[in-house]
């Protein structure tokens, strides 16, 4: 089952919010004419008003707080804090137009609000994906679409599914060496896959007469595989394209000289999508029991683990 994913700074940007708003809460309910005494204002008649506001910024960190434990799941209290923080400054360049406030008042937006727009931003732009993702995998007709593909020996993947689990691995381009080296693992881990009872079948997306010519030479041509060659399949399992670091990463370079020259399986043409992301699932009955998601190129599954694990799920009891 697909599990939703985010980078490590996004959790690190909310905490840092959440820490942010509740001490600069914290400061104008118990010190509030400290903003207005360094801007050089009057003090404000009604001071319980400006503490009424620095208890919502404070309840506002504790959101971000909450949040930070999973920002996909809590997208929402992302959303509202950064309405929040694009209103704020609005009403601050109304206030200095109008000449309301002087500009060494409009600093507190800085550190309000202009900073945070951008970690909140694409914290909503990746929640979006994930959801889209999600539902892409969820969908019951995408999904029972998706499984009517059918291998070269005519039987779909859902057929296959039926009559044992399958690893369903979704290759890279076959030029590419991890794509090599995924096959070299399955086929050194092929005994122990099939003894779990389960049938590895394939999907790629470049031309049949190259895909046959590298599985014979990882001896892995008789393994059902399906062409997919405009990667709806790929779509429809929920796997993007990568992104520059995903792809060219630090970690690319070196598991790609370890792979390619010490590994020794090489570097072909580029026979399909270079920038396409790879992934494996473990499908028993047309469901998704297990997912393995690339979060880079050079990521290496466990096979043997992923199968191993189909004793742990409800459907196999």
């Amino acid at each position: 089952m697909p599990t939703q994913t985010f980078p490590s700074w996004m959790k690190l940007a909310l905490a840092a919010a959440g820490f942010y708003n509740i001490v600069w809460g914290a400061i104008v309910i118990f010190a509030p004419n400290l903003f207005f005494d360094l801007a050089g204002l009057a003090r404000p008649n009604y001071p319980e008003l400006w503490q009424c506001i620095g208890m919502i910024v404070g309840v506002y960190g504790v959101g971000y707080w909450i949040a930070s434990s999973d920002p996909v799941r809590h997208w929402p209290i992302v959303l509202v804090g950064l309405l929040g923080k694009i209103l704020g400054p609005i009403g601050m360049v109304k206030a200095l137009w109008e000449g309301r406030f002087p500009m060494s008042f409009a600093w507190i937006n800085l550190t309000n609000d202009l900073i945070w727009w951008l970690p909140f931003a694409l914290i909503l732009i990746h929640a979006a994906k994930e959801t889209e993702d999600k539902q892409r995998v969820f969908s019951p007709d995408i999904q029972g679409w998706a499984m009517r593909a059918k291998s070269q020996f005519g039987l779909s993947i859902l057929e296959h599914s039926k009559l044992r689990p399958v690893l369903l691995v979704f290759l890279r381009h076959v030029g590419c060496t991890f794509c090599r080296e995924a096959l070299a693992d399955l086929h050194a881990n092929r005994a122990d896959i099939e003894a779990s009872g389960t049938q590895i079948v394939l999907v790629h997306m470049g031309r049949e007469e190259t895909a046959e010519s590298v599985l014979q030479k990882y001896k892995l041509a008789d393994v059902p595989r399906v062409w997919d060659p405009k990667l709806s399949l790929y779509r429809a399992f929920g796997l993007e394209k990568g992104a520059l670091a995903q792809l060219l990463g630090p970690k690319v370079w070196l598991r790609g000289f370890k792979a390619g020259f010490l590994g020794k399986h090489g570097v072909g043409g580029a026979d399909g999508d270079v920038t396409q992301m790879p992934g494996v699932f473990l499908v028993f009955h047309g469901e998704i029991l297990k997912s393995y998601r690339h979060q880079s190129a050079a990521d290496r599954p466990d096979y043997v683990a992923l199968v191993s694990e189909m004793n742990d799920t409800p459907a196999s009891r």
